[in-house]
């Protein structure tokens, strides 16, 4: 590496290293100021996509209020993360980056109900799945270059978006893990490349740093957001394990404390608890495992990043806690129905008159190739915001949901 180019840092012998990424599918010069990996996270900043995180719900729809987290803020928080986590291990912290940042652009408006959804919209079509959107928003659907679609990522970005939970097919191509049951997700089946991307082994420690990254996050700030929301007190959270312990612990040091200050000290304690444990146990596992290279950590059985298991249960509880208290409670539910109804609305009547869409989504389509029609409907849908969503249901219906 040239002594001028600025951006080498002490990196681990396991860790990923830009300067033997296995490349971009367009060859392109590389910078003199920045590594690639480097390169394919301002790219994801300046993408279309990532703006439009903006406005895409995470728990709660954003036109309920203004400090609830949206996608935007959740990828802010989980690169946050994945960058603390990389700095002690060793790892490209450019690359964790990367992947936590665009871990998310394949979300539907109104978070996992547009998901279910789409799913249901395109039965018989190849289904819907959010991951692998992501990966079709990078390599196809990002239309900003002259001479390409897509962001043209490096080959360790995409690996890591693809394996974003882990391998997920056989070297055949057969789904496994959580496509065990149903078939590869289009995007994956329909890419001639796809299985370049090896998705039988396991991703670099980068990207599994930026999966569990993601969990840390959702933990801590949906506790946060769900008391924010009334949906849960701080009462509720004392029989729940990790959090009962944070809650005893401020009320002894800090007795009589204001509740909006308790509840950030129950946050940062979830952040740094969670992140310290993940660094001891990876290290534990790391030197265990004696990978040396980052093509080791690929052909390991196992994740090498993990929580251990007293704070693996812990964490399953929390979630366990969340999932009843929080994301399926009835006022919860119920906006989530009307925001269902938007979205089925909406495919129904674009696919029913695709003129209906704008001019760029309906260029070169043929309203009988029933497949094809469906997947651009599916994809135009995909990109929208809450607020777009809703804007062009008013358009199209008579009455649209109040979302409240």
């Amino acid at each position: 590496m040239s002594e001028d180019r600025g951006f080498e840092r002490p990196r681990a012998p396991y860790a990923a290293d830009p300067e033997r990424s296995r490349g971009r599918r367009i060859v392109e010069p590389g910078s003199r100021t920045r590594s690639d990996f480097q390169r394919d996270r301002d790219r994801i900043v300046h993408s279309t996509a990532f703006r439009r995180l903006m406005h895409k719900t995470q728990v709660f729809v954003s036109l309920e209020g203004d400090h609830y987290r949206t996608r935007l803020t959740h990828s802010l928080e989980v690169a946050q993360i994945a960058r603390s986590i990389s700095r002690v291990l060793g790892l490209d912290e450019d690359l964790a980056e990367s992947v936590a940042l665009a871990h998310d652009f394949g979300h539907t408006p109104y978070g996992h109900e547009g998901e279910d959804v789409l799913d249901r919209c395109m039965a018989g079509f190849d289904g819907f799945d959010h991951n692998a959107q992501s990966y079709r928003i990078v390599t196809r659907l990002e239309r900003r270059y002259a001479t390409y679609d897509g962001l043209n990522l490096t080959w360790e970005t995409l690996e890591g978006l693809v394996k974003h939970n882990g391998p997920l097919a056989s070297r055949e191509g057969i789904g496994i893990g959580r496509y065990a049951d149903r078939p590869l997700p289009h995007a994956f089946a329909a890419d001639p490349d796809f299985l370049g991307l090896e998705p039988w082994t396991q991703p670099a420690l980068e990207a599994q740093v930026a999966a569990i990254a993601d969990d840390i996050a959702y933990d801590a700030h949906d506790i946060d957001d769900g008391l924010r929301a009334g949906l849960i007190e701080l009462d509720d959270l004392r029989g729940v394990p990790l959090i009962g312990d944070f809650l005893t612990e401020i009320d002894t040091r800090y007795p009589g404390l204001e509740r909006a200050r308790v509840v950030h000290e129950i946050g940062r304690r979830v952040l740094t608890r969670m992140i310290e444990d993940v660094i001891d146990e990876s290290r534990r596992r790391i030197l265990a495992s004696g990978v040396a290279s980052v093509d080791a950590v690929r052909g390991w059985p196992q994740p090498l990043v993990a929580f251990s298991a007293p704070m693996a249960e812990a964490e399953r509880a929390v979630k366990a806690f969340l999932t009843k208290r929080v994301y399926r409670a009835p006022s919860v539910l119920a906006v989530r129905e009307q925001a269902g109804q938007i979205v089925e609305d909406l495919f129904t009547a674009f696919v029913e008159r695709p003129e209906r869409m704008p001019e760029e989504w309906r260029r070169d389509l043929d309203p009988a190739d029933a497949r094809r029609l469906r997947r651009r409907v599916c994809d135009y849908i995909a990109g929208m915001t809450d607020r777009f969503a809703l804007q062009e249901h008013r358009r199209l219906f008579d009455a649209t949901p109040e979302l409240r």
